[in-house]
């Protein structure tokens, strides 16, 4: 739980200070990303209490470090992937996603970004569900990984509508080349017929 914690409080420390180096026009509170909504709360009140009553009831199975040790590696992979993709897209990242296409906002397709569309979310994808692998959750393990990405799909389908409506012609070529990095996401294909 400690390791946890420090992870944790890592996260949205770096959050804040990736922004405030990369972006600082767009710093702000919000920058911690501590208010993810409702769903957010719950799925960390989740995780404590499910930790908590497997640690009284099942004492034995919050001992076997192995899982805890790939936790770990899943945790420090996932944020040092989003830190990565936050420095690479520099102030061309944002917290919200975009409805008006800013001065200077460029599609950043080098980098991590080469090889994945998303990388940011890949990286909290992995350090979400590597953060349970870390408390061995397994409720949690399973309730994380369909929650993290029912929601990166939902995100993606709505971020990759306005990065078609900035970028045209030139997004609609890199998401032919590059996958959005997330098992079986697609995000928002045009077809061929009405591609520009």
């Amino acid at each position: 739980m400690g390791i946890y914690t420090c992870f944790l409080s890592m996260f949205h420390f770096t959050e804040f200070l990736a922004i405030a180096v990369t972006n600082p026009k767009s710093l702000s509170v919000r920058s911690f990303v501590l208010d993810n909504g409702l769903e957010y709360k719950v799925a960390a009140i989740a995780c404590w209490i499910e930790f908590f009553v497997e640690l009284y009831l099942f004492p034995g199975l919050k001992t076997m470090w192995y899982f805890s040790v790939l936790g770990f590696v899943m945790c420090f992979s996932g944020e040092f992937l989003r830190k990565l993709a936050m420095w690479t897209a520099s102030s061309n990242f944002n917290h919200e996603v975009q409805s008006v296409h800013a001065d200077g906002h460029v599609l950043v397709t080098h980098g991590v970004y080469q090889y994945m569309r998303h990388p940011s979310y890949v990286g909290w994808f992995i350090w979400s569900i590597g953060s349970q692998v870390l408390l061995i959750n397994p409720i949690c393990i399973v309730g994380y990984a369909i929650v993290s990405w029912s929601f990166f799909r939902e995100r993606i389908f709505y971020e990759e509508i306005t990065l078609l409506n900035f970028f045209g012609a030139e997004y609609h070529d890199y998401q032919q080349k590059t996958g959005t990095g997330l098992p079986f996401i697609r995000g928002y294909i045009l077809d061929e017929d009405h591609s520009t």
